[in-house]
């Protein structure tokens, strides 16, 4: 009964359509005087480009192939040593008197983490003492017995430069005059509600919130929630079930992935961004229909991401929109890492692409990127969103947000849309674009492979060999750069890379001592692969100015 009521509430939202710098304090960000970083003072106006993805050189490949088997090797030979008492085992184990029972740990399944990952396991979870803005302090540890146990020397690392966390505006900070509102808040409700929004933690802030996504992404309504996770993988559910179908990108984030799990739709993975494999399976589900029954489906529900969070690339919106459109299927768009940080007003990439709002069913985001906050929302059709209120596990059971959260959340929303009597928000996107344009350009000049698009904050450097993974975090480390590597299992084995994040915070000096370290290590870990001829960076004064249409 539920789902047929999602059904025609999705239905009802498709066929109804709607035209519609700075001085940097040590750890924190504000500005008091404008400040320009070169010429450039805007964001392009015009459509993104998608840019294919570099390959390696093959011997790349097999170097790294050949990397993983090395430590596998080795990794099989300390175990034995384990196993015949020669090396001290650390790993959790069961006990002798629980050999019948049905064990916890599966051997080969903790593998790679006691043997790869283990050795290796410094450079990942550093804890900063500081605010995480354009800098922080990292406290210094160490370790006695290979990465098992660390211990802190009360010593810090200050000063380190942030490429890694997801400050996309600049709002992780601390000044005080940003922050009055939410200090106000706080002694006025209180840190927490302790308590669901269907029982007594309904806030007026909470729907003052939502009043306002709603009309900063130009749509109906909105519903707000307490995680960014959690907004998709317990919303998802309610809108889809058996009989349904999940079109789902390959490059879809683990929220969305389990979201689509619990739903018990059936689901199927799509080439990323790809729009030849995406029609050629909405055609297969349109003529095949159910397998077995060959019923037509409830419902098809394509899920993608707006910025993909590991690639640095941007959705296809006006192709997708066209296929979903063409096949009579809905569309779930999750905006985690582009609301905010593309659009030339930060409205994410429906402003980017310069698409109706309306055209999109389900439009999903977070607060904890480009706004310094936590939580998430769902927004679309006002009948949508009041459906999501009363079937959705996450809108009945979880705790309502934080009002100091809330707050801040209400205070950049407002900044960026120009609600606070000035102009800092609109102000920090276009130096985002700008930072984000720069930092590109450079990297490619020095001959880095980079995924994803040029309009992405997200830019990933792929370094492909597990070894060299190790070497260029350790290294950037000690010429006080803050970056986050990934590998295998989070990337394809063969494409571990290290991915910066930039900010709206960072000035040019900044940017120009990171790409100085990078330059440094990547000749000195011979990370340069790409094959790409660039044209030399040009002057100053020859830079492309990129103007805002007011």
């Amino acid at each position: 009964m539920a789902m047929t009521a999602a059904n025609g509430i999705l239905r009802q939202h498709s066929k109804q359509k709607n035209s519609r710098s700075e001085d940097v304090k040590v750890n924190g960000y504000h500005k008091k005087t404008q400040v320009k970083n070169g010429p450039g003072t805007g964001v392009a106006n015009r459509l993104p480009r998608f840019e294919p993805f570099e390959q390696a050189p093959m011997y790349v490949a097999v170097m790294t192939y050949l990397g993983f088997g090395l430590v596998t090797l080795f990794g099989y030979f300390r175990d034995f040593l384990r196993a015949v008492g020669l090396e001290k085992c650390h790993v959790a184990q069961e006990r002798p008197e629980q050999k019948h029972f049905v064990p916890l740990y599966q051997d080969f399944e903790n593998f790679y983490t006691r043997n790869l990952y283990m050795r290796v396991r410094d450079n990942w979870n550093r804890p900063i003492c500081s605010l995480p803005g354009p800098v922080f302090d990292l406290m210094e540890r160490v370790s006695d017995d290979y990465n098992w146990t660390f211990r802190f020397t009360g010593r810090t690392l200050p000063n380190v430069i942030n490429v890694g966390s997801y400050n996309y505006l600049g709002f992780a900070e601390n000044n005080v005059d940003f922050l009055k509102t939410v200090a106000e808040k706080t002694q006025q409700y209180g840190v927490g509600v302790c308590s669901t929004r269907q029982e007594i933690a309904n806030l007026s802030l909470h729907q003052e919130l939502e009043q306002l996504v709603a009309n900063f992404l130009g749509v109906e309504s909105s519903m707000t929630f307490g995680m960014g996770f959690a907004t998709n993988s317990m919303n998802i559910p309610a809108l889809v079930g058996k009989g349904c179908l999940i079109l789902s990108d390959e490059l879809n984030h683990t929220s969305l992935i389990l979201g689509a799990r619990l739903s018990g739709a059936t689901i199927r993975v799509f080439k990323h961004n790809n729009m030849h494999s995406l029609e050629k399976m909405l055609r297969e589900a349109i003529c095949s229909g159910q397998p077995r029954t060959h019923r037509p489906w409830k419902k098809i529900l394509i899920m993608v991401e707006g910025i993909y969070s590991m690639e640095g690339s941007v959705v296809r919106l006006p192709e997708i929109l066209a296929l979903k459109k063409k096949y009579k299927a809905y569309l779930y768009l999750d905006e985690a890492h582009s609301i905010g940080a593309v659009g030339l007003t930060g409205k994410g990439v429906t402003e980017l692409f310069n698409v109706n709002t309306a055209d999109v069913d389900i439009m999903m985001g977070t607060f904890t990127k480009s706004f310094g906050a936590s939580g998430g929302y769902i927004a679309g059709k006002k009948v949508l969103v009041d459906y999501i209120r009363r079937h959705s596990h996450s809108a009945i059971y979880a705790t309502a947000m934080s009002p100091p959260v809330t707050e801040q959340v209400i205070r950049a929303m407002k900044c960026i849309m120009g609600k606070d009597g000035g102009d800092e928000g609109i102000r920090r996107v276009r130096q985002l674009a700008e930072n984000t344009r720069y930092f590109r350009a450079r990297l490619k000049e020095m001959g880095f492979i980079i995924y994803g698009n040029d309009d992405s904050p997200v830019v990933p450097i792929l370094l492909y060999m597990p070894g060299k993974v190790v070497a260029f975090a350790r290294e950037m480390l000690e010429r006080k750069i803050g970056v986050v590597v990934v590998g295998f299992p989070a990337t394809p084995i063969t494409e571990a890379r290290a991915r910066f994040c930039l900010s709206a915070a960072h000035t040019r000096a900044m940017l120009d001592q990171v790409l100085h370290h990078l330059n440094e290590v990547g000749d000195l870990l011979c990370l340069k692969f790409s094959r790409r001829r660039r044209a030399p960076r040009p002057d100053s004064e020859d830079r492309t100015v990129f103007h805002i249409e007011e």
